[in-house]
C-alpha cells in the first residue's frame, strides 16, 4: 500500500497552471493540504492509490483558487437579506420601485424602527434616466416612512439617502455643517434632500443599530459559502477597524476582526482573509492614523494563511459618478471634487495626506489607499516614494486601491518602487455609460487603464470590491478582455484590452503577490497549498463573451472539496 499516494487527483482537462510561463497541464495531484504533481495525463493516473479520490474533468478547466483582492466580506454579508433591504440593479427598476420595497419594510416593522438598505444606483431608476436633473429626495421616502427613519446606501458606499424622520434622529437640518471631507446636499432653501456625501454619511450611520458579533460570524460563513460556489478561496478584507466605526452597519469596524478571529480560532473560517486595517475614518488625520494603529496594534491569528492582517488602508479622495474623486480637469458639470482628508484646504490636505501615508509607512505596514481622481493619485504615489525616501523599505509592496484614473507618471512611478495597483473591472462594466456624462467619453474610455498598468511593468490585481459589485471574477475577466459596457454594449476604450492570462493573473498569482504570499499560493504548482476552481467547460479560445456562463463545478480549499455543483 502506497501511504504517500495523493489524496485527490484531478485530470483529463485543462489545467492552467498560471505559473510564470503560463502552462497548461492536464492534470494535478493533491496530498493533504498541498499540490504534490502537476502533468500529463497518464502521469496523474500513474499516482493514484486505493484511497484516491479521481475527480474526472472530461475537458473541464482547472485554475488555481480565484483570489478576490478587494472584497468587504463582512460588510458584504450584513448589508444583504436578512440584515438589509436589496434596493439595487435588478431587484429594483426606479424610485417608485425602491419606495414600495421600503413600504413593504415599514408594515413588518416596529415603530420607530431603522430600515436600512444598500445598493440603489441612479444608471438604473427610470425617473432618473428620464430626466438627468431627476434624484432620489427624503420626500419620495417621506411617503411612505413618515414615522421610521430610513437609511438606504448607494452602491458605491460613498453617498447615503435618508428621509426626513432620519434627518431628526440624527439632528441633521438647515444649519448643520458636515464633516471634513463630507457634503450635505440642500435644496434652493437651504433644507437637505437626504442625500449625504462620503464623511457626512457618518452623521446617520453612526446612530443605525449594530450587529451582534455572533450576526457577524453568520454573515461572514454566508459570504464564504456564496464565494466557494463561485471558485473563490481567498480574499481580502480592504479597511476593519476603529476608522470603520461610523460605516453602514459598523461593516468596517473592529467588532468584524472580532468576527473573523473568532471563526478562525474555531476552524470555520473555510477561506484565506488577508485584512487591510483602518486605523482612520474618511476625512481622517495622520493623529487618527497614529491613535487608531495604536489601539489596535498588528493583531496575530495562529493560522496567519487563514486569516492575516497585511496592511493599512487610507481613504485620499472619494468617486468620480460622485464627483468627488479630485481630478485635474474638470467634471462635464464642474468641479474638480476634492481630497477626503483633514484639512481646510486643498494644500493643507496634501500635507495631511501626506503624514497619513509616512506615519502608516514607518510603522511597518503595507499601505493600500483608496484613490481613484488622477490628481489624487498623483499626490499618493508622490506620498509613497516622499516615506519611503524618508524610511527606506525594499519590500513594502505599497498599492492604489481603484486607481480610476492613473497616469503614465504615476504608473512608471509605481512600477519603479514594486508597488501596486487594484482595479475593479465589473465597476468599468457597470458605469462606462454613465461615466460619459460625468468626465467626458476620452477620459471615461481611459478609466481603469490595466492594459497602460500591465505594460508599465505595475502588478495589477483586479476585484470586485463587494458589495459595490457581485464577487463574480467570471464577468471581471471577461470586462478586462473587452472593456464593453453593461448597459449597452457598447465597447469604453478597447485600448486597455488585455489577454486571458493577464486577466487571471490579476485575479491569481497577482493577488498572492499583494498578501505577500506568491511563495505558496495564487498558482497550480507543486508545494502551493491545494486551493483549486474547476470551471464546467475548455476556457483556452472561449470567446470572452462566453466566460460570464461558465459555472463553476467545483471548489477545492485546503485540499478539501468545499463545492460541488
Amino acid at each position: 500500500m502506497n501511504d504517500n499516494a495523493p489524496s485527490l487527483i484531478l485530470t483529463g482537462g485543462q489545467v492552467l497552471t498560471v505559473d510564470g510561463d503560463f502552462t497548461v497541464a492536464e492534470g494535478v495531484a493533491v496530498r493533504g493540504r498541498d499540490i504534490v504533481a502537476v502533468g500529463g495525463d497518464d502521469e496523474m493516473r500513474a499516482l493514484a492509490g486505493p484511497g484516491t479520490q479521481v475527480v474526472e474533468l472530461a475537458g473541464r478547466t482547472v485554475l488555481p483558487g480565484i483570489n478576490d483582492s478587494h472584497l468587504h466580506g463582512a460588510a458584504y454579508g450584513i448589508t444583504r437579506p436578512p440584515f438589509a433591504l436589496a434596493v439595487g440593479h435588478p431587484a429594483v427598476g426606479s424610485i417608485a420601485d425602491i419606495a414600495a420595497t421600503v413600504e413593504r419594510a415599514v408594515v413588518a416593522a416596529r415603530p420607530g424602527e431603522w430600515i436600512v438598505g444598500l445598493g440603489w444606483d441612479t444608471g438604473f431608476l427610470a425617473e432618473c434616466l428620464a430626466d438627468p436633473r431627476r434624484f432620489p429626495h427624503r420626500l419620495d421616502l417621506d411617503a411612505v416612512a413618515p414615522d421610521n427613519p430610513v437609511c438606504l446606501t448607494h452602491f458605491s458606499s460613498h453617498l447615503v439617502w435618508v428621509n426626513s424622520a432620519a434627518l431628526r434622529r440624527c439632528g441633521i437640518g438647515p444649519a448643520s455643517v458636515p464633516p471634513s471631507g463630507g457634503v450635505i446636499d440642500t435644496d434652493p432653501d437651504g433644507e437637505p434632500t437626504g442625500i449625504l456625501r462620503e464623511a457626512a454619511q457618518e452623521l446617520v450611520q453612526a446612530e443605525l443599530p449594530s450587529p451582534t458579533v455572533a450576526q457577524r460570524r453568520q454573515a461572514i460563513q454566508g459570504v464564504v459559502r456564496e464565494l466557494h460556489s463561485r471558485g473563490i478561496t481567498s480574499y481580502t478584507e480592504p479597511g476593519l477597524g476603529p476608522g470603520g466605526t461610523t460605516s453602514f452597519y459598523r461593516g468596517l469596524s473592529t467588532d468584524n476582526w472580532t468576527a473573523y478571529a473568532d471563526l478562525a480560532a474555531s476552524g470555520d473560517l473555510q477561506a484565506r482573509v488577508s485584512v487591510l486595517l483602518l486605523p482612520a475614518p474618511m476625512g481622517g488625520s495622520a493623529d487618527d492614523v497614529r491613535k487608531g494603529l495604536a489601539e489596535l496594534r498588528r493583531p496575530t491569528t495562529a493560522d496567519p494563511r487563514i486569516l492575516n492582517a497585511i496592511g493599512v488602508k487610507i481613504f485620499a479622495d472619494g468617486v468620480p459618478p460622485n464627483r468627488t474623486a479630485w481630478m485635474s480637469e474638470p467634471y462635464a458639470d464642474g468641479g474638480h471634487g476634492a481630497l477626503c482628508v483633514h484639512g481646510e484646504s486643498p494644500a493643507l490636505q496634501v500635507d495631511e495626506l501626506f503624514e497619513m501615508i509616512r506615519v502608516a509607512h514607518e510603522a511597518g505596514f503595507q499601505l493600500g489607499v483608496h484613490v481613484t481622481g488622477d490628481l489624487a493619485i498623483d499626490t499618493v504615489v508622490d506620498a509613497f516614494l516622499a516615506a519611503d525616501a524618508a524610511v527606506p523599505r525594499p519590500d513594502a509592496r505599497h498599492y492604489v486601491i481603484h486607481g480610476d484614473f492613473v497616469g503614465a507618471d504615476s504608473l512608471a512611478k509605481l512600477a519603479s518602487h514594486g508597488y501596486g495597483v487594484n482595479m475593479n473591472p465589473a465597476i468599468k462594466w457597470t458605469i462606462s455609460d454613465l461615466m460619459d456624462d460625468v468626465v467626458g467619453t476620452k477620459r471615461s474610455a481611459y478609466q481603469w487603464p490595466v492594459r497602460s498598468a500591465v505594460e508599465a511593468g505595475v502588478t495589477v490585481c483586479a476585484s470586485s470590491d463587494a458589495p459595490i459589485t457581485e464577487p463574480d471574477w467570471r464577468q471581471g475577466v471577461a470586462a478586462m478582455m473587452l472593456r464593453e459596457s453593461k448597459a449597452s454594449g457598447r465597447p469604453s476604450g478597447p485600448e486597455q484590452c488585455v489577454s486571458l492570462a493577464e486577466a487571471l493573473r490579476a485575479y491569481t498569482v497577482n493577488p498572492a503577490r499583494q498578501d505577500f504570499a506568491e511563495d505558496w499560493k495564487g498558482s497550480i504548482e507543486v508545494g502551493k497549498v491545494a486551493d483549486l476552481c474547476v470551471l464546467d467547460r475548455p476556457l483556452l479560445d472561449l470567446d470572452p463573451h462566453a466566460i460570464t456562463d461558465a459555472q463553476v463545478d467545483l471548489t477545492v480549499f485546503d485540499g478539501r472539496v468545499v463545492h460541488e455543483r
